[in-house]
């Protein structure tokens, strides 16, 4: 059961995080879902360390810290597969 709200957190975070990264018109529902559920393991991995261990989907807590460090993370990840779109030849 974790593991799907896992998911239904992460792709609502992922769609908010396009929404704020102005690129919800060119990805669709499931790159939401995979840029919320990346960016909540990214998140994890990178912000939990400096706001404490309790804030974090990864160890299955769900509150409010939990879900913003899953928002920046997904906007940290939306932000970077821009950068390097950006630089890529077309």
């Amino acid at each position: 059961m974790n593991f799907f709200i896992w998911l239904l957190v992460g792709g609502l975070m992922g769609w908010v995080a396009s929404l704020v990264m102005r690129t919800n018109v060119r990805q669709g529902p499931f790159l939401d879902i995979a840029a919320g559920v990346v960016g909540a393991m990214l998140g994890g991995w990178l912000v939990t360390p400096l706001l404490g261990p309790q804030s974090s989907i990864n160890e299955g807590v769900y509150n409010q810290m939990s879900v913003f460090v899953s928002l920046i993370g997904a906007i940290v990840l939306i932000a970077l597969v821009n950068l390097v779109r950006r630089r890529s030849p077309r």
